[in-house]
């Protein structure tokens, strides 16, 4: 349940709210989002206007989606706020909680480690094959490289997470 305006913290008090700490990733996504943004607006305007399309723009905004979602996930996983099943979390007592965080910090390792080594073996497919894009016919290996390095990244991002969980705190 939330907490009401008077319950959250700085509510009603002189102080202010605590700031919350700006990682790599909000900037990272909020560059994604403003490109992504301001394409497709171009496109829409340009569409109005004269009845044709940016071809580019679909193929590219489906890139900046994928590659967008990636990085919000990674700033999940650092802020401990990805989805989880209530009913097991709000009932655990805080040893049985620290051994579902760490199942699932580790599980989280293993798929991101599957999903790097499958989407390096796509993009070097791509390159090794010289697939272009339908749309604008670029290499298609400038797309997919993305997939395993983000995919490290989350995977550097969850083990962070299951350090976090096992080192004692002062």
């Amino acid at each position: 349940m939330a907490a009401s305006p008077s319950e959250q913290p700085g509510a009603g008090s002189s102080e202010p709210a605590p700031k919350r700490r700006l990682l790599p990733e909000d900037r990272i996504g909020a560059v994604l989002m403003a490109l992504l943004a301001l394409i497709t607006f171009a496109n829409v305007v340009v569409r109005y206007l004269t009845d044709q399309s940016f071809a580019w723009t679909e193929e590219l905004s489906v890139v900046l989606m994928v590659l967008l979602t990636m990085v919000a996930a990674s700033a999940a996983v650092v802020r401990n706020s990805h989805v989880r099943i209530e009913v097991l979390i709000d009932s655990a007592s805080p040893a049985r909680l620290r051994a579902l965080e760490s199942l699932a910090a580790v599980a989280s390792v293993i798929a991101w480690l599957l999903l790097a080594g499958l989407g390096s073996r796509l993009a070097w497919d791509d390159f090794r094959f010289d697939v272009t894009t339908p749309g604008i016919g670029l290499p298609q290996w400038w797309y997919t490289i993305w997939l395993p390095l983000l995919a490290l990244l989350l995977a550097a991002r969850s083990m962070q997470r299951l350090v976090k969980l096992w080192t004692p705190k002062p």
